[in-house]
């Protein structure tokens, strides 16, 4: 792989500084959803084997450069050492004198959670000073929150030039499988991409038309793009300021041998709420006082024909408004039928975005595809072909 990972340095005995990201979601100073820490645990426990001193860091929430108590790190330490079955200590700055006398006191194979990161006004400026706070506490850097890795903040680019830096188990599985999902894709290869507006996507669209041989466009910036190609949509949502975009990526996408599949039938309803009177209608036959707001069957139909002429597929969104019911059927089918040709050996699938994710896991099969990222605005940004500092600052 172009960037380094830890196959390539002996950990044992030395400070590891691993930058993971703990922003996990909580109520009422209670954490409700454990995946984030779950997932950075193998390459805690793989540091931690190997006898290395594992200094953890991260941000939470928005502090703005000041101490907010609750934002502070320490409840989610304590869940950090549930998790991993270890004690995990935990220090009230990330730099200074607390910070590296809590590290002085670290054996090998011990467990350091540090402060909030951007209790730092000098985190998120990637301030060169703050960085080397950061670094003095360490030997090596270990990133391993890819989800970060698109802000070029001092824990996630600034601190990686500054002592040798590699990628965690995490962070590598993410890169692996994005690097197969669209840098070296088994072919054919198709994308899915769903939402509610052309205009947040433009990008990612433009990126992907060169780079897919199909790519599939679903949720409600599908009304645009059928909009534009003069199709009546009623009230649905659309942005008719796009249409003219929408028109260029579709020449764009021809011009590059890349077929656009749009829905071809839609399920309506008058009123947006769980459960109303619904119809399925045509694209080409959507009632004036009606709303698009799920793909429809003939349309499934369409994409899970497609799903067996593909050996790789990205999906990006769901193809309707998946979290009121009915209108998740169409894409509850389909993550179905992905899941399938998945578990059957016959598909490569990632999947990321905060809808996606929610929406694989409604359908009960967020376990069953290749690679889910959870990683929200880097996974679109790579998807948008951007370079991200975190990632850039572990290349060989």
């Amino acid at each position: 792989m172009p960037f380094r990972t830890l196959d390539t340095v002996d950990v044992a005995g030395k400070r590891v500084l691993l930058r993971a990201d703990l922003n996990v979601p909580v109520r009422d100073g209670k954490i409700t959803d454990l995946t984030r820490i779950e997932r950075l645990s193998p390459t805690i426990r793989e540091l931690v084997g190997k006898q290395a001193k594992v200094i953890v860091c991260s941000h939470f929430d928005r502090p703005k450069g000041k101490r907010v108590p609750e934002m502070s790190l320490a409840p989610v330490a304590a869940a950090l050492g549930e998790v991993l079955g270890q004690h995990v200590r935990f220090v009230e700055d990330c730099t200074g004198v607390a910070a590296e006398q809590a590290v002085d006191l670290l054996k090998p194979g011990g467990v350091l959670v540090l402060e909030n990161t951007r209790f730092h006004a000098g985190e998120e400026k990637n301030d060169p000073g703050f960085a080397k706070g950061l670094a003095k506490l360490a030997d090596i850097f270990v990133n391993d929150a890819f989800s970060a890795a698109h802000r070029a903040h001092a824990s996630t680019e600034g601190v990686a030039h500054l002592i040798p830096a590699y990628a965690g188990r995490l962070m590598q599985a993410e890169l692996e499988a994005l690097d197969a999902a669209l840098g070296n894709p088994r072919r054919p290869v198709a994308a899915i991409v769903g939402g509610a507006k052309v205009s947040t996507k433009l990008e990612l669209l433009g990126n992907l038309v060169g780079k897919v041989d199909v790519l599939v466009i679903g949720g409600a910036m599908a009304n645009t793009f059928l909009a534009a190609q003069g199709r009546s949509v009623g009230k649905s949502l659309q942005e008719a300021e796009m249409h003219d975009t929408a028109r260029q990526i579709l020449a764009q996408a021809e011009k590059a041998k890349c077929r656009v599949v749009l829905p071809v039938d839609a399920v309506v309803a008058t009123e947006f709420k769980p459960n109303p009177p619904t119809r399925t209608v045509s694209v080409d036959a959507v009632p004036a006082d009606a709303m698009i707001l799920d793909v429809g069957p003939a349309s499934v139909k369409v994409l899970t024909d497609l799903l067996p002429t593909l050996k790789t597929l990205v999906w990006n969104g769901p193809l309707g408004a998946f979290e009121t019911p009915p209108f998740d059927a169409a894409t509850v089918t389909l993550a179905k039928a992905v899941a399938r040709a998945t578990e059957a050996g016959a598909l490569r699938s990632v999947a990321g975005g905060g809808d996606t994710v929610s929406a694989l896991r409604h359908a009960g099969v967020i376990d069953k595809m290749s690679y889910v990222s959870t990683a929200g605005g880097a996974f679109l940004e790579w998807l948008e072909g951007k370079t991200l500092p975190g990632v850039a600052a572990l290349e060989e």
